[in-house]
């Protein structure tokens, strides 16, 4: 074999490995363990839960994100996205929750509306009394 061949060899392997590489990374749904046995009470009042006085504000607590809605509802939802396990973000205009990884986009309940997560994310309960929030399963 010579120089050329060997080298024209090399570069072929690492290129396949660098594409199944993609694929392997592109094609796991390692998904995510939402959390069980929720029962928490956030106080609107303290500094650090704050943005959720404000509709469109959210906040990540316990393995959840819980959000306020632009209409003023309380929304609570696993943070993991099921597809990789990248945290999801609330965007209030679109009234979704949204996975910057790869893209997918989840309704207020948790339902997947855009893949490539194909199972929801866990809804959880919310109650508010005074200025206390209350999130439970």
């Amino acid at each position: 074999m010579n120089r050329k061949e060997f080298l024209s060899s090399i570069g072929m392997a690492t290129g396949g490995i660098v594409v199944a590489t993609c694929f392997e990374g592109c094609s796991k749904n390692i998904g995510s363990t939402a959390p069980s046995n929720v029962d928490f009470t956030l106080d609107l009042t303290q500094p650090a839960n704050a943005v959720l006085t404000t509709n469109g504000g959210y906040l990540y607590s316990n393995g959840l994100i819980v959000a306020k809605t632009i209409t003023g509802n309380f929304i609570a939802v696993s943070a993991a996205c099921t597809h990789e396990g990248t945290s999801v973000n609330f965007q209030p205009n679109n009234n979704q929750f949204y996975c910057p990884n790869h893209g997918a986009t989840f309704n207020t309940s948790g339902a997947v509306t855009k893949g490539p997560a194909n199972t929801p994310l866990r809804q959880y309960n919310t109650s508010l009394v005074g200025n206390n929030l209350r999130i439970y399963s």
